[in-house]
């Protein structure tokens, strides 16, 4: 059977377009209100938690989520403050606008005091990771991967060299991973059910129900990280428009998700990791769209790595950091698709240390960087270049040019200083 399209005709589309426009300027209005609020006096009363910290010579950076929005303060009562403890703070409004307020700010505070409260589940959660491990730095590593817990500093500059940072952020990877291990597992205990009870029903579309409710719990449960958010919207979106019997891999199709994800949530219009996580599905379908006629086992073995450097250009407008072992990225995923669903099942025996001794290798290594920035023309030029490969594949040849091009430019700089040290 045909696939039939997204929209029937633009008037469905423009419907659409419009709904969306509605829903995105009520989603404003209502965090614009809450703003107003929050300037109503110079000095603004709160509850919080702490997500994360960042030790300074004098003072402590705290990294605090309210319920309607998230800032970062500082504090020079270092010893006081620790990840995930509940405060009441008052912070300074005064310099504040409506942009800083959805993006992120920083303000002063005063007045910080921990609220006690009972252990929640996901803190017991971590400590339980934690229990498993002798290096807090490794027990960091897993409890981000798990929890979307933040990272120990050490962890996050190894993931910035290696260029493994999508690996540990929870994303559509990871939920992919997921929901195959849960399909997996519940086509096993489901079969039988299915066959003695109830044979008429869709065995195969009853298990991905079940799969998207575990995993729209995990997803609150984490408090909805954006790239995961992402995923998981895509998700749902695909098993709608497969039910009906709807094109699935589409660039509209992406495009539909990420302003209806904008319209609900706008201040993640703001968010890095949901962009670095559009970026990737872009390019992921650009791969699809034009390699789709490749053998099979050919298109396996470049996919992870034509991934990799395409997404550089865009990854290095933001964050400098260049070494020749981010190289080894791709091949890092391709065992990163084992080392995760194994790793969950040995924190679960209690035997998450398991790879501990290779981890420690890989944070004691000394690994040379330099810092490259991608040129702001050049990342204009790419991301031109890149949605004109969309519409033909003349532009897709060019892209690949520029891909080989820019990849040689910025791996030169760090490949001269491995010489000058081996010379």
């Amino acid at each position: 059977m045909q696939n039939l399209p997204l929209f029937k005709d633009n008037k469905e589309r423009r419907v659409f377009f419009i709904i969306i426009f509605l829903v995105f300027l009520f989603n404003i209005y209502n965090e614009y209100t809450n703003f107003t609020k929050f300037k109503t006096n110079e000095i603004y009363e709160t509850k919080g938690t702490i997500v994360n910290s960042y030790s300074k010579e004098n003072y402590l950076i705290l990294k605090i989520k309210t319920k309607n929005f998230t800032f970062f303060t500082s504090t020079q009562q270092k010893s006081q403050f620790f990840k995930f403890q509940n405060i009441n703070i008052y912070v300074v409004t005064q310099n504040i606008d409506f942009y800083s307020y959805l993006k992120g700010f920083y303000t002063k505070s005063f007045n910080l005091t921990i609220i006690k409260h009972d252990k929640t589940l996901k803190e017991s959660l971590i400590q339980l990771i934690e229990s498993q491990h002798s290096s807090k730095e490794i027990a960091s590593l897993y409890s981000a991967l798990f929890l979307a817990s933040s990272l120990d500093p050490s962890i996050r500059e190894l993931a910035s060299n290696l260029g493994i940072s999508h690996l540990i952020a929870i994303s559509g990877f990871h939920l992919g991973l997921i929901s195959f291990v849960l399909y997996f597992i519940l086509h096993l205990l489901y079969n039988k059910v299915h066959n003695s009870l109830v044979p008429y029903r869709n065995k195969r579309f009853d298990i991905m129900i079940i799969v998207t409710i575990i995993l729209f719990t995990y997803l609150l449960f984490l408090d909805l990280p954006a790239s995961l958010l992402r995923a998981f919207v895509m998700f749902v979106f695909a098993l709608f428009l497969l039910r009906c019997n709807i094109k699935l891999i589409s660039f509209e199709t992406l495009f539909i998700i990420t302003i209806f994800i904008i319209a609900l949530f706008p201040k993640l219009l703001f968010s890095l990791s949901l962009w670095f996580s559009i970026a990737g599905v872009f390019y992921i379908l650009l791969f699809l769209k034009y390699f789709k006629g490749m053998n099979k086992y050919l298109q396996l073995l470049i996919f992870n790595f034509w991934i990799y450097l395409a997404i550089n250009p865009i990854v290095h407008y933001f964050f400098a950091t260049t070494s020749l072992e981010q190289l080894f990225s791709p091949l890092i995923t391709i065992l990163f698709t084992l080392f995760y669903p194994i790793s969950v099942l040995l924190h679960m025996v209690n035997l998450g240390g398991f790879f501990d001794g290779l981890l420690q290798y890989l944070i004691n290594l000394d690994i040379i960087s330099s810092e490259t920035f991608t040129p702001l023309w050049v990342f204009l030029i790419y991301l031109l270049i890149s949605f004109f490969s969309t519409l033909k594949k003349e532009f897709f040849i060019l892209l690949n040019i520029y891909i080989i091009v820019y990849n040689m430019w910025l791996f030169q700089s760090t490949f001269k200083e491995y010489l000058f040290i081996w010379i």
